[in-house]
């Protein structure tokens, strides 16, 4: 097996791929933890999370839009389907929730900031 780091879109994946099998053989890709977030405005400044800590579960923009609004804090508990920001896209504004009860650990973005399709917004455990 041989592993790759692939950049599209300024987002970053892992790759694993088999060698000597014939077919598709490469796996799922995974999202890669961002190298360093953007700087926050001083309204609405992000989590600040120590290099590496990143919870278990990464909530993914579903379209790219602009983040219009944040409503929770890192550390902060959530239960399934808590709208946790709104994003803005074609027009139209979208909750995003969470996917299951737990705490935010880290929220990567801030009011304002564009997002593309797959970006980690935030993570939670």
């Amino acid at each position: 097996m041989k592993n790759y780091t692939i950049t599209v879109n300024g987002n970053v994946y892992e790759v694993t791929v088999e060698e000597g099998i014939t077919g598709a053989a490469a796996a799922a890709p995974k999202a890669a933890p961002k190298a360093a977030p953007k700087a926050a405005p001083a309204a609405a400044p992000k989590a600040a999370a120590p290099t590496g800590a990143a919870g278990a579960v990464s909530i993914v923009s579903p379209m790219p839009g602009k983040i219009l609004s944040v409503k929770v804090k890192a550390g902060e508990a959530v239960k399934k389907g808590d709208v946790l920001m709104i994003l803005e896209a074609m027009k139209m504004e979208n909750d995003i929730v969470a996917p299951q009860d737990g705490a935010i650990v880290t929220v990567n973005v801030a009011v304002g900031d564009s997002v593309e399709s797959g970006a980690t917004l935030a993570t939670m455990n």
